[in-house]
């Protein structure tokens, strides 16, 4: 008789202290590990439905002091139905191809992630990205990803998001789209049709990281509804709690 040998354990670090990257004058810190071996998978599978979020081959979940602003969200995915203007927004966007591929990193991608990184992100430390650092986010994966391509009926690509796969659902890594395309509204499109893509292979639900009350930019996770949210007593539905300093 064989015995499978014990799964290597664990171990979770802290970082040091940096300014919060969604609220000024915040402190971020964050709890994190590496993920390795054949494990790989399972383990990002389970942290993911912990709340923890994958870059390269790091997975982490925010903890800093005093504050308690993310909060991890979910779709669940047979309960979602698209609300009127999430319904004029698919429509709007049905002449876009959208296909699923290898995470490979190419120039075309590359030029798409910079010019949405100095439109909408000008300043901030991803829009410095050069080519390896883009590669390295998109290739560095111990995990199952995939690149999610969109191109208008011309061929020209306008929007993407790097998911990742798990058991029961798919998490959004990161969208980038054509800043110019404004009224297509392609973050919105990007998640719907991650919706429609996961009902299709009878998968349970969409992550899409962390819902933050009190920044502008993660208000639009909020309008995808029913959404779940994990708290203390593990994943419950909405209403979202309200966050922020810790009391």
């Amino acid at each position: 008789m064989t015995t499978q040998a014990p799964k290597p354990p664990l171990v979770f670090y802290r970082t040091g202290p940096m300014p919060c990257p969604y609220l000024d004058g915040r402190i971020e810190r964050n709890l994190f590990t590496e993920l390795h071996g054949v494990q790989a998978p399972e383990m990002h599978d389970q942290l993911a439905k912990a709340g923890f979020r994958r870059s390269h081959h790091i997975v982490y979940r925010p903890a800093c002091p005093g504050c308690n602003g993310c909060v991890p969200v979910r779709i669940p995915v047979a309960g979602f139905r698209m609300s009127r203007s999430q319904r004029r927004v698919w429509n709007r966007n049905a002449d876009l191809a959208v296909t699923t591929g290898e995470a490979l990193a190419s120039e075309e991608q590359y030029a798409l992630f910079s010019h949405y990184q100095n439109s909408r992100h000008a300043g901030g430390e991803m829009a410095t990205m050069s080519f390896s650092d883009f590669r390295a986010m998109v290739e560095d994966s111990v995990v199952r990803t995939e690149l999610v391509s969109m191109r208008d009926t011309d061929g020209r690509l306008v929007g993407a998001c790097l998911t990742d796969r798990l058991s029961t659902g798919f998490s959004a890594v990161y969208s980038y789209f054509d800043p110019d395309q404004e009224g297509r509204s392609l973050g919105t499109f990007c998640v719907l049709w991650l919706l429609q893509h996961a009902r299709a292979r009878k998968l349970d639900h969409v992550y899409l990281g962390y819902w933050i009350d009190e920044c502008a930019k993660m208000a639009y996770k909020s309008r995808f509804r029913p959404l779940e949210y994990l708290g203390a007593n593990g994943w419950q539905p909405g209403p979202l709690p309200e966050h922020g300093r810790s009391r």
